[in-house]
């Protein structure tokens, strides 16, 4: 959304949102004329706008410490954090040196990154698909994309470039099941994929040496996490998981 010049006309377009459902609002909107128009269509989440006004909250705080241990600085030290810090890719969008070399926060862009907070811009030449196809159809695909990383990162796969037949069906395969997993955790929970993950993260398996081996622990189950082995009718792990 922070490209093209079009980009920022399709989003500075007016017009209302239309409620999908709670975490997707659209609206649809047109850029230019004749052959050269174009259909966008601009989805809103409010949930991860608020996700992205706390993490910039978070980015400013985080700056403007950078910011009063730079000013402490002098010489290529100085210098050095200075252009670290204008390099950073979550800060330094929001700093601007001034005629004098000194860095400050840049209000202007703060304002033009909170009119972007839980949006996503679509575009499509189909004009056959409803607005809310179009949006509805991109969180699909992100959710299957996500699924996806998930299961890349649980068995330590790493991104592959197939030309065998048998091995894109093999990929896509595992992009539906890991997929069809989320799903089945979020129906029996009740809970979106990121909740559940996030609290089962939180189980740890500890390991304690002495002079007669080893014994592996797992972390004290908390509350929440007995009832989504319960809701998934998945046995509780034993405290001990082996002694050695």
């Amino acid at each position: 959304m922070r490209g093209p010049n079009v980009n920022e006309e399709a989003l500075n377009r007016g017009g209302r949102f239309k409620k999908v459902n709670d975490n997707l609002h659209i609206k649809e909107v047109f850029v230019g004329e004749g052959s050269g128009r174009r259909r966008f269509v601009i989805a809103y989440n409010p949930e991860q706008a608020e996700h992205d006004k706390h993490v910039r909250a978070r980015n400013l705080e985080r700056i403007e410490t950078k910011l009063a241990a730079l000013n402490k600085r002098s010489g290529k030290a100085y210098l050095k954090s200075k252009y670290a810090l204008l390099a950073h890719r979550s800060m330094g969008r929001y700093l601007k040196e001034l005629k004098s070399g000194k860095l400050t926060v840049d209000k202007a862009k703060i304002k033009q990154a909170e009119k972007l907070d839980g949006k996503y811009l679509l575009s499509t030449s189909d004009k056959s698909l409803s607005a809310e196809d179009i949006a509805l159809g991109y969180k699909q695909l992100m959710e299957v994309e996500r699924a996806f990383r998930t299961l890349k990162s649980t068995l330590s796969l790493r991104p592959v470039y197939h030309t065998k037949d048998d091995r894109i069906r093999s990929h896509v395969l595992l992009c539906w099941l890991a997929l069809l997993l989320v799903r089945i955790t979020e129906l029996e929970t009740g809970l979106s994929w990121p909740r559940v993950r996030a609290e089962l993260e939180r189980l740890h398996l500890g390991e304690f040496l002495h002079k007669d081996g080893r014994v592996l622990q797992y972390t004290e189950l908390t509350q929440n996490q007995r009832n989504l082995f319960k809701k998934l009718n998945i046995k509780l792990p034993a405290k001990i998981k082996s002694i050695g």
